[in-house]
């Protein structure tokens, strides 16, 4: 089993940064763990993939939308998973969640949901304009 908790959201306003995290546990977590991502859901709107990384080779993927402004990046232990998000804009307000994908996966669809199988309860960012 994988544990995920996010932490470090808030409110900023617009043109502001914020760095939200993503705590790894469980047993064996490390080795079963291929892929990891940021995804957001704003008000009213359907889930969307914003970040993610490669938790054995590093890559990365971004969705336009944050493209240049949001980084996903982890600790050498890979036990945290951050995104840095800069240049925040009204657009960005959402929870934010945190996801795990293990086994099978397709890098070409890694911000699609259904590759993931573990989720965080979501934490709160809120840009004020």
């Amino acid at each position: 089993q994988v544990q995920l908790v996010e932490s470090g959201g808030g409110s900023v306003q617009t043109g502001g940064s914020l760095r939200i995290s993503c705590a790894v546990s469980g047993s064996g977590y490390n080795s079963r763990i291929n892929y990891m991502a940021w995804f957001r859901q704003g008000p009213g709107d359907k889930r969307e993939g914003v970040a993610a990384v490669d938790n054995n080779g590093g890559s990365t993927y971004y969705a336009d939308s944050v493209k240049g402004r949001f980084t996903i990046s982890q600790d050498n232990a890979k036990t945290t998973v951050y995104l840095q998000m800069n240049s925040l804009m009204p657009e960005d307000t959402a929870t934010y969640y945190c996801a795990a994908a293990v086994g099978w996966f397709q890098p070409g669809a890694a911000l699609r949901d259904y590759q993931y199988y573990y989720w965080g309860q979501g934490t709160l960012v809120n840009v004020s304009s």
